[in-house]
């Protein structure tokens, strides 16, 4: 009758701990990012960030970790303009988001980066030690950002 009420007990504290470890993983760390978050992107010219013109901006972002944003927006940037007046970035890939956070998908980005349909652009290097903010462009304007690691930290 102990060993029951012992491995019972054992496997209840481990369903209600998974259950917390998922639920603060997939919601309880994030939170709205500003409306009023500024997107940059570095100047091939000065080589710092410039803010650009965004529209409809949504974010998720969260303390606990500086590779947890992601943000979905608007800009009148297209394709050429972009790539004469900012610096792209090789080796761009997204981050997941979690699923509800709905504007934004890892997966679909990806492709298109590596297809073309959507150029990366530096946005702010080091914006937290070892991170890199990324904006992927397509030409008709949609736009996503995303932190990522950088050299310093990559093996």
């Amino acid at each position: 009758m102990n060993g029951k009420f012992v491995g019972g007990s054992i496997v209840i504290a481990a369903l209600l701990g998974g259950v917390a470890l998922y639920y603060l993983q997939v919601y309880h760390w994030y939170e709205p990012a500003p409306a009023s978050t500024e997107i940059k992107l570095v100047s091939v010219v000065s080589g710092e960030p410039e803010a650009i013109d965004i529209e409809d901006f949504q974010g998720i972002d969260a303390t606990s970790s500086p590779l947890r944003f992601r943000g979905c927006f608007t800009t009148f940037l297209n394709h050429s303009t972009a790539t004469e007046t900012y610096e792209l970035i090789d080796g761009a890939e997204p981050l997941t988001a979690p699923g509800w956070f709905d504007c934004y998908d890892a997966t679909q980005l990806g492709a298109d980066l590596k297809s073309g349909a959507a150029l990366a652009f530096i946005s702010e290097p080091e914006i937290a030690d070892g991170v890199d903010r990324i904006v992927a462009l397509y030409d008709d304007g949609r736009a996503y950002a995303w932190h990522q690691l950088n050299d310093k930290y990559k093996d």
